[in-house]
């Protein structure tokens, strides 16, 4: 035997430690639950610091059937426009194309076609219907990193200028058409 028993203080802290560190993160699982009842909590608010700054510096290529753009091409828009981050394998981003089909008609939406492969992206915009004026690609995911995007679909909109005025890390809603976007959007255009 080469070494000292454990004195019975130190043996209770071991055992005590992992009760504790449980009983810390049900702490924090049960004030995320409560923040939800009370509306508090939105786990889609993402809080990005991107809002009201102007977009970051990019270029991105074509993605068939739409024509690529880049920092310099939102920054000379007079008016504003949507830019959506999307990708063929993502299901939320299904669920939004309707949504996003019935807005083009009201709001110009680029798209940008995110960690997808060409052929993939394109399908997925000729079965879900093209709400896209433009669609570039960023196959490596590097631009995203710069625009603050987390997953997809996220969408931004864009003001005159290329500022970003609104941001969602969610798919798009008629509620959020009617109560954000469009108020937002038609504010932007005086």
């Amino acid at each position: 035997m080469s070494g000292q028993p454990s004195s019975p203080t130190r043996r209770r802290l071991l055992m005590a430690a992992p009760l504790v560190v449980a009983g810390g993160v049900g702490v924090g699982f049960w004030r995320m639950l409560s923040g939800m009842t009370r509306g508090s909590f939105d786990p889609h608010d993402i809080h990005a610091p991107a809002l009201n700054r102007p977009v970051p510096d990019f270029a991105l290529p074509d993605q068939a059937p739409g024509q690529g753009f880049s920092a310099r091409d939102l920054r000379s828009l007079k008016s504003p426009v949507l830019v959506n981050y999307f990708a063929s394998w993502c299901i939320p981003c299904v669920a939004e194309m309707p949504v996003l089909n019935a807005l083009k008609e009201r709001l110009p939406i680029w798209g940008i076609a995110y960690k997808d492969k060409p052929e993939h992206a394109l399908g997925f915009v000729q079965r879900a219907g093209n709400p896209y004026a433009r669609i570039a690609a960023d196959r490596d995911g590097l631009a995203a990193i710069d625009w603050g995007v987390s997953g997809v679909p996220e969408t931004f909109l864009i003001g005159p200028g290329g500022v970003i005025r609104w941001h969602t890390a969610s798919p798009i809603t008629e509620t959020m058409i009617t109560n954000t976007i469009m108020p937002l959007a038609d504010s932007l255009k005086s």
